[in-house]
């Protein structure tokens, strides 16, 4: 009853607020809090009331003449009178290219757009609720789907009918477009900036381009933007990345295996639909098929052989390219957000593929709070939106997406540039909004987050069934033990496999939200309780002295809020091959301590050192930042592992390498293994 109030006392507050908002005549209210107060539910209301035009016309493949001669293809989407007849005047333009096909992105937007059947599913989606059952995760999806990410995927109707156009178009090599896929590489990247040009330069659009769109087309934002087009005004990314070696390809040098495989198939495979409306009318471009004939499996010969490839320098050209830090290919993955210089909404989740990039793509544009924004939520890559449009929780992403464009591409006031700017769901808490996260560098203001050693110890902890059960301690010790941690398979159930998968495999608690299954293989440091609720807030660090048996290890290293039940839920994770331990100082970060907060490795062939069996080796590990509060109780846990199949697997050199031979942490009061990690609050320990 106090919601059903609530929302209907938020609902009368929007209504009156909507003619401020769309009339430009005076200030909108600040928004408050995550869900942005009666500014937020305003924008809701803006957004899902009927629209300035009543339809929607499409102009289906119409062709874009690149630079070399390459014609893409994209979808064009403009307002539409009550004939079906598109509008006269020119309107701002939303650009996305995906590599999806725009004819999915198609599909998915005319089953949205089914009346009385698009809303009785989205209903029948936020209502599904299995919260407190095993399969909890299957709610996170639904919700995700439910939550405004399709019409970030696909096509915003609301908002062309409101006033925009929007253009989608298949990137070179993918779809119905000529080429040969050149994933997100220079080639590709030159393409996104001429498609800005010529969208800013058709009749029915104003100049005024925005870009919209999900993961690869969230990461083709970021990219463009560095690039200045001068049409370009506003990018709305979600789940975008800036480092794809190190996010997703081989974060660690542990190769992506279970992600990358099913992400080459999938665009592979959807590459190869003909466009069958041009064979039935006589119409059918040979080019596009001359350039499947040539290229049918982009990539897929480079997979298969870094796993049937011995030796390093027998591999394939162009995987040593994409494993080499100096290479071309390296340097176009490689962003550099501090270019970016237009408004930019970054989302992003603590378990997302991405989750290394995205609160670093917040804090190195240099723009000032309010035209940068970042939300991040307890999600994977999947499921953005999960947690919105309740009171106290964010709005729908397309809600803020399209208060992020009426403010930047129509010059609307309706207080979306003081949302946030940081609005972050803490992982075993609630939503908050802040002013600061992670940044680079330590600050000293007392509200900060402060980095502190906790030390790895050989002291029984007696809460975790693991192959050794250690503590973390405050203090250094005195500690001298060799533990031994074995490859296995039971991170097939882990938080890392949900990851990997994309959040699929998320749906099943006891491997994605518990870690005590694949702690049963593992190395477990855990904490006291803390006495007071304790945030943990920022970048982390772990340092291992290590000893192989062969000449490379693969380490993986996870920080872990343990409930008083037992169930340890990840915060955040990383990994290292041992050989590609030589951090980038010019690229990583130290806190007030003088510990690293961010050791970026090379992850480059040319900096590869194997490892001498039997002597130490210090490793320093790189964590996402990430965003939690313990709650009293509660403990802090360190997992470590000597491998991480399905999310990594080494490249077949480099596997057998490791021998998948024993792997052992020695602790030394000389050389000690701590996590080096950001705290606010007074945990007793």
């Amino acid at each position: 009853m106090k919601h059903a109030l609530r929302a209907t006392v938020a609902a009368v507050a929007a209504a009156m607020l909507v003619p401020f908002l769309t009339s430009g005549a005076s200030a909108a209210p600040a928004p408050t809090g995550p869900d942005g107060g009666a500014a937020g539910a305003a924008w809701q209301a803006t957004q899902d009331a009927p629209q300035q035009y009543p339809n929607i016309n499409i102009q289906w493949d119409v062709p874009i003449t690149m630079s070399d001669g390459t014609v893409l293809k994209g979808n064009v989407y403009r307002p539409a009178d009550a004939s079906g007849r598109p509008i006269d005047a020119p309107t701002p333009t939303v650009v996305n290219l995906t590599p999806y096909t725009k004819l999915v992105s198609n599909l998915a937007d005319h089953a949205q757009a089914i009346p009385g059947l698009s809303d009785a599913l989205f209903g029948l989606l936020r209502e599904i609720d299995m919260s407190g059952t095993p399969l909890s995760g299957i709610t996170d999806l639904t919700k995700g789907f439910a939550g405004g990410e399709l019409r970030n995927f696909t096509v915003d109707r609301q908002l062309i009918k409101s006033g925009y156009s929007q253009v989608v178009v298949d990137v070179r090599g993918t779809g119905f477009s000529q080429g040969t896929w050149d994933m997100l590489r220079e080639r590709e990247q030159q393409d996104t900036v001429e498609v800005i040009d010529w969208a800013a330069a058709q009749p029915w659009s104003n100049g005024r381009i925005g870009m919209n769109g999900i993961s690869y087309s969230g990461i083709n934002q970021v990219q463009a933007a560095e690039k200045h087009p001068a049409a370009l005004q506003a990018i709305f990314p979600v789940v975008p990345g800036s480092d794809l070696m190190n996010d997703v390809l081989a974060p660690g040098g542990g190769f992506g295996f279970n992600f990358i495989p099913l992400w080459l198939t999938a665009i592979n495979g959807l590459k190869l639909v003909p466009d069958l409306a041009s064979v039935l009318n006589g119409q059918f471009d040979t080019k596009w098929l001359a350039d499947r004939v040539r290229d049918p499996l982009t990539f897929m010969d480079v997979l298969l052989n870094v796993y049937t490839t011995a030796h390093i320098d027998d591999l394939d050209p162009r995987a040593k390219e994409l494993l080499t830090g100096s290479s071309k290919p390296r340097a176009d993955w490689l962003g550099d957000p501090s270019k970016i210089d237009v408004p930019t909404f970054v989302t992003g989740g603590w378990h997302d593929l991405f989750t290394y990039s995205e609160s670093k793509i917040y804090n190195e544009i240099p723009l000032p709070s309010g035209q940068k924004q970042l939300l991040m939520g307890n999600t994977y890559h999947v499921n953005s939106g999960n947690e919105y449009a309740k009171p106290g929780l964010p709005p729908r992403l397309d809600v803020l997406q399209r208060a992020w464009f009426d403010k930047w591409l129509k010059g609307i006031d309706n207080g979306i540039d003081q949302y946030g700017p940081i609005t972050l769901r803490q992982q075993g808490g609630g939503w908050i909004t802040t002013d600061s996260f992670a940044e680079p560098t330590e600050n000293s203001g007392a509200q900060e987050p402060t980095h502190r050693r906790m030390y790895l110890s050989a002291n029984r902890s007696g809460t975790a069934n693991s192959v050794y059960d250690g503590s973390l301690t405050a203090a250094a010790n005195d500690d001298t033990a060799r533990l031994t941690v074995a490859p296995g398979l039971t991170s097939l159930c882990s938080n890392d496999a949900a990851q990997g998968s994309a959040g699929i495999l998320s749906i099943i608690d006891g491997c994605a939200k518990d870690s005590r299954i694949e702690e049963s293989n593992g190395l477990t440091f855990t904490s006291n309780p803390v006495a007071e609720p304790t945030t943990v807030s920022g970048r982390i660090a772990v340092r291992l002295n290590t000893v192989q048996d062969a000449a490379d290890g693969y380490w993986v290293a996870t920080v872990n809020d343990v409930a008083p039940d037992g169930q340890s839920t990840v915060l955040s994770s990383g990994q290292l091959m041992a050989s590609l331990r030589e951090i980038d100082e010019a690229n990583s970060s130290k806190s007030a301590n003088g510990d690293y907060t961010d050791p970026r490795a090379f992850t480059s062939l040319d900096h590869r050192q194997p490892t001498v069996p039997g002597e130490a080796t210090t490793l320093d590990i790189a964590l996402p930042a990430t965003e939690a509060i313990l709650q009293p109780g509660h403990r802090l846990r360190v997992d470590v592992y000597a491998g991480n199949f399905p999310k990594g697997l080494p490249i077949l050199p480099m596997l057998l390498d490791t021998g998948l031979k024993p792997q052992h942490i020695q602790l030394d009061p000389n050389r000690p293994s701590f996590v080096n990690v950001p705290v606010r609050g007074n945990p007793g320990w």
